[in-house]
């Protein structure tokens, strides 16, 4: 039997003991397991981002990490992590991690890349695991969906997307303005990330992907590519190169979409876009994205709510217009750095402008509150302004809370889905250079064949089918 038959028959025998295990819990928890004070937690990608994200979930004091698997589990970057947790078991590919360990797991952190964690969230949802999976949700508009179908149909798994700043002051802000209605009547926003990308210096008239390069011995290529069409290994693809290309990552928007825009997508409803526009695509070629994007995407009117227009900027010389008294924008230290390490010059930080009929309102990314502009705006409404609560927990605790019953996740798959298609479809314009138009009752794009087929993207490669499968 091959590793992938094997891997198969184990996946739905798992699955179907994990539903029974819902329905009766302690068929599986007959000594504890999933009532302790910690919760049992495996973590797959363990390098780079997703160590940050192992330790920020450990330094809760709410976990006990209990597998650790990455493809290239003897990187530089791993190390750390490793000398941190030097007794806990090691998998270089998750399904063997769930084989074996299955029933001594409760949840599992994915910090991989953006393409691969769909396969990893839909095994996990299907035996019953919780999933923190970082931003954006999957890479195609198909693979976001059935991630919201695999958790709409097993409602006791809790899922949160990895975008921390929707547990911090910026969302409870949002949350109480736009209740005290103090935002209202939005009808357009512009968000911006101008700092230097990955991919900004390289030729944009390239013609194939590059070079084949020699596998490093450490690294589980075949695993790291997962569901994907076969690519030839080049350096250019890992530790984070993988963001630039739109076979694997989701490019500055889909990097930092979820950081700038998440509150307002919530809190105004949008859902999905019915147009979404590339008005300026500076760079553009069937590969890697482009130099400078800048996006409309446009929303129907939703309730007693007017429409909307959000306009996405990116590139360093592609600065949004400004607004009269907006004053100037400093460097808010809550704001992390790009996934480079270190935060370029930039005329204008990561950000947001929204505008209402009334009001015009300026904020940063993840954390970062709001402000009215211009400030002799502020101080007329300043006695008019609610009272924010603070937050009870972090992003991390208050998914490791919701895994043990005691609160919600804020950025569950039924909230975080949407947004993450918001950005799919963004991506599509950027990558065919096609306006998008889309029918948001059937969800599929009406204005394009080509672009129509990129929503659910290439068939799997042999061995992964079953995870598309609800």
């Amino acid at each position: 039997m091959s590793a992938n038959d094997y891997s198969r028959r184990k996946f739905l025998r798992d699955a179907l003991l994990a539903s029974a295990a819902v329905a009766t819990p302690d068929l599986l928890m007959g000594n504890g397991f999933g009532r302790a004070d910690k919760v049992n937690l495996a973590c797959v990608g363990i390098g780079n981002r997703g160590a940050e994200i192992i330790q920020a979930l450990y330094d809760t004091g709410l976990a006990n990490i209990v597998a650790l698997c990455d493809v290239d589990m003897e990187a530089p970057h791993t190390l750390a992590i490793l000398k941190k947790f030097p007794d806990v078991p090691r998998f270089k590919d998750f399904r063997q991690m769930f084989d074996k360990m299955g029933n001594q797991i409760e949840a599992v952190s994915i910090g991989t890349p953006d393409f691969s964690h769909f396969p990893i969230t839909m095994m996990a949802i299907g035996l019953g695991k919780h999933v923190y999976v970082e931003k954006p949700m999957a890479r195609t508009f198909n693979e976001v969906e059935l991630m919201m179908k695999a958790a709409a149909k097993h409602p006791k798994v809790v899922t949160q997307m990895g975008n921390q700043g929707h547990s911090e002051a910026n969302y409870f802000q949002f949350k109480a303005w736009k209740d005290a209605g103090i935002i209202k009547d939005v009808t357009a926003i512009t968000a911006h990330m101008n700092s230097a990308r990955r991919w900004h210096g390289w030729n944009p008239k390239i013609s194939s992907f590059p070079a084949a390069e020699p596998i490093p011995s450490t690294l589980d290529w075949d695993i790291w590519q997962m569901h994907t069409q076969g690519h030839q290994f080049n350096k250019d693809f890992v530790n984070g190169q993988w963001r630039c290309w739109f076979d694997f990552g989701m490019g500055a928007l889909g990097d930092w979409g979820a950081h700038i825009l998440d509150t307002a997508h919530e809190f105004l409803d949008l859902g999905l876009p019915y147009e979404v526009d590339p008005l300026k695509l500076d760079g553009h070629n069937n590969f890697f994205y482009p130099m400078s994007t800048t996006l409309s995407f446009k929303f129907p009117k939703r309730g007693n709510m007017p429409p909307v227009e959000v306009k996405w900027y990116d590139g360093v010389d592609n600065l949004p217009p400004i607004p009269a008294g907006y004053g100037v924008q400093g460097l808010d230290p809550s704001i992390p750095p790009p996934s480079t390490g270190v935060m370029q010059p930039a005329k204008l930080n990561p950000g947001k402008i929204i505008y209402s009929k009334e009001l015009t309102f300026k904020g940063g990314s993840h954390a970062s509150t709001l402000s009215i502009i211009p400030v002799e705006k502020a101080k007329e409404m300043a006695s008019k302004l609610p009272t924010v609560p603070t937050s009870p927990s972090n992003h991390f605790a208050n998914f490791l809370k919701a895994c043990k019953g005691e609160e919600k996740t804020r950025s569950p798959f039924a909230v975080a889905g949407p947004l993450s298609q918001v950005f799919c479809l963004g991506v599509l314009a950027q990558w065919t250079g096609e306006k998008i138009v889309f029918d948001r009752t059937k969800k599929i794009i009406s204005s394009s064949r080509k672009a129509n087929e990129l929503l659910i993207g290439p068939p799997p490669r042999k061995g992964w089918e079953q995870y598309y499968k609800v």
